[in-house]
């Protein structure tokens, strides 16, 4: 019985056991995969024009942010995507000391005249919160513009009134767990048309960014064993690089050479190196580049670090379609393994059992 298996793993590996539960709810529920893996398929993007669909004048769009996220960019791709005017129909207000009579005077303009209107980092007046909880109340009773919208963004906080984030429609942008839903996402943060139009080399690159990018992400899970600090790799780390990847090519497309040791100094020393204090650390990122970033990534180049011999491979794909990179990822990527960061299987068992 799947039940009584997952007894035996409580009391034999209890590091184990989460991984134990997720292959249980895999089985045993219907569509039991869908409770255990998140879609990463998904960028920041359309989730908001799928989350505004659900809003309303009276249900905020709250975001609760995490390290190097700015929902602005999102929120003004949305308003020009529907063709408004962003210098018009969305109004921007970073909450702090007498900033609540300003926001209070948009929000009944915007109520009014069917503008949106965002309100930032939330959490520093929790107090006006109530206030604005009334507000909202007020607005559903008297009826607004039906263009209003309503975006909030704060920290985590325990300040927050439930009856506000009850009424909201919550999102955030925290990396998934795992190698493989974080190159899903890595991935599909690109959008479909911008990495059909690329040049075969650029895309193969971009693959192998996202591959640098998981890495230095999950690393931390492992704690000391990862990094020896634990630094706050972003979304907009990966954004950066390959912006200057796009440029360095574009400049060096008469020579055909790619310029590799310019482009791992700007993501190891400048983009990624600008977080890490630690020499230890940056001694790694350098020369995980090394061996990643280098002609052999554009002929099939194994991604795992010192696996020879070990029964395990992940290769880097010619180029694809941007749905045939997502599919390489999801059915050639391994089950999740330390192996996969050049590191000792029983690296997992610390944080595992944490």
């Amino acid at each position: 019985m799947p039940f009584e298996k997952l007894l035996v793993i409580r009391a034999l590996r209890p590091d184990r056991i989460t991984t134990a539960l997720d292959n249980y709810i895999r089985k045993v529920m219907p569509r039991g995969d869908d409770f255990v893996d998140c879609d990463s398929t998904s960028n920041s993007k359309q989730i908001l024009e799928s989350a505004y669909k659900d809003s309303t004048t009276t249900t905020p769009i709250y975001f609760i942010l995490s390290p190097g996220v700015n929902p602005v960019e999102d929120v003004e791709y949305l308003a020009r995507s529907m063709g408004l005017d962003t210098k018009k129909m969305l109004h921007t207000i970073a909450l702090g000391q007498g900033q609540d009579k300003f926001a209070n005077d948009k929000l009944d303009a915007g109520h009014k005249e069917g503008f949106w209107v965002m309100l930032q980092n939330v959490h520093l007046m929790p107090k006006y919160l109530y206030e604005l909880e009334k507000k909202l109340n007020h607005f559903a009773t008297e009826g607004s513009n039906p263009n209003f919208r309503l975006f909030l963004t704060s920290d985590p906080s325990k300040e927050i009134p439930i009856g506000l984030l009850e009424k909201s429609i919550k999102l955030t942008n925290e990396p998934p767990q795992g190698l493989k839903d974080n190159m899903k996402r890595s991935f599909s943060f690109f959008k479909k048309e911008e990495i059909e139009d690329k040049d075969p080399k650029i895309k193969t690159i971009i693959f192998g960014l996202c591959y640098f990018h998981s890495v230095m992400c999950e690393r931390r899970k492992f704690g000391t064993k990862g990094w020896n600090r634990v630094y706050p790799f972003s979304m907009g780390d990966l954004r950066d690089s390959s912006i200057v990847l796009q440029n360095y090519m574009e400049t060096n497309q008469a020579s055909g050479k790619i310029p590799w040791d310019d482009l791992k100094y700007i993501f190891g020393e400048i983009m990624y190196g600008g977080h890490i204090v630690d020499d230890w650390d940056r001694r790694f990122c350098a020369t995980f580049l090394d061996v990643l970033m280098q002609d052999t990534l554009l002929d099939e180049a194994e991604m795992f670090p010192f696996i020879e011999g070990k029964n395990i491979s992940f290769k880097c794909p010619t180029p694809l379609s941007h749905e045939n990179y997502i599919k390489h990822i999801e059915t050639e990527l391994p089950p999740e393994t330390p192996l996969a960061y050049g590191m000792h299987p029983n690296a997992e068992i610390d944080f595992r059992t944490k």
